[in-house]
């Protein structure tokens, strides 16, 4: 395994994704920054409100990247030249956000136990989920026509469907906390569990599959789904990233720096995958088997 670094100048970077333009977009938390890595490994730099706190993004339907500000409490939303608007949210806590099948760009409220519709105009319908507390993260769109996302303190893997019915899927091992999910080539739905220390898998249907890591106490974070059958995640409590196939097989691999407190990570269309490091950098596996 080798990697590419692109150190970014300060530490921060949380939310990673690919772009409609295919560049590497990518959230600094910390300063309140979204960036942009170009093909020459230059970063360009937009800045937000230094104190909204951006976290997720995802490419959009219409040909802009939108973003969780889960301190400034809006959904925002950027074109490929720097152009940002923001739509404030009812609830607190904005975190995960995906294109939905209708169109519109989903999301959770983490702090106010809601999962968000935003239209593509900026009109936002909330609906509440049946528990307190629940803590919903991470929001994919599922091959089944509904949004699904995890339920970190319900320990539960929540479906919505685009009419805000939702359904609660709770998972066999207590106080997993369930935090990254993704949309596997398998048309079942991928997840991790940040303090079990296990990758999940629910089907459409509601089965639920887990499988411990070699490294118990690795605290995976997010996950994301390749074109090869792969899924990809990271451990941000080991500074490793981390490959599972369809049957459980896991394999990690260790970043340059034990530190680096790997968050969010994507897979390109052509099968690379980035990672983003709250140390400072982003950076690309170069070589995998």
């Amino acid at each position: 395994m080798s990697f590419v670094e692109f150190p970014v100048g300060a530490p921060g970077p949380y939310g990673v994704t690919i772009g409609p333009d295919g560049a590497v977009w990518f959230t600094q938390v910390r300063t309140g920054q979204l960036g942009r890595l170009t093909p020459s490994g230059e970063t360009v730099w937009y800045q937000l409100d230094p104190a909204c706190g951006p976290s997720l993004l995802t490419a959009g339907p219409d040909g802009a990247v939108w973003f969780t500000e889960a301190q400034g409490n809006r959904i925002g939303r950027i074109t490929v030249d720097g152009d940002v608007t923001g739509f404030d949210v009812p609830g607190a806590g904005p975190f995960g956000i995906a294109p939905g099948p209708d169109g519109a760009l989903w999301y959770t409220a983490m702090t106010s136990d809601r999962i968000g519709r935003c239209t593509v105009d900026g009109e936002i319908t909330e609906f509440a989920l049946p528990s307190a507390g629940s803590f919903p993260s991470m929001i994919v769109a599922g091959p089944d026509g509904a949004l699904w996302c995890t339920l970190n303190q319900a320990n539960e893997i929540a479906r919505v469907t685009v009419d805000g019915v939702i359904t609660g899927y709770p998972l066999p091992t207590e106080g997993a906390g369930p935090v990254g999910i993704t949309c596997g080539g398998d048309g079942a739905l991928w997840f991790v569990e940040i303090i079990a220390g296990q990758v999940g898998r629910i089907t459409t249907g509601g089965e639920i599959t887990e499988f411990p890591l070699p490294d118990r106490d690795a605290r995976p974070h997010a996950i994301a789904a390749g074109p090869d059958g792969y899924c990809w995640f990271t451990e941000w409590g080991t500074g490793r990233v981390g490959r599972i196939d369809g049957s459980g097989v896991v394999v990690t691999h260790a970043l340059p720096n034990p530190a680096s407190e790997p968050h969010g990570i994507t897979v390109a269309p052509d099968g690379a995958v980035w990672v983003a490091l709250e140390l400072g950098a982003v950076v690309r596996l170069e070589s995998y088997s």
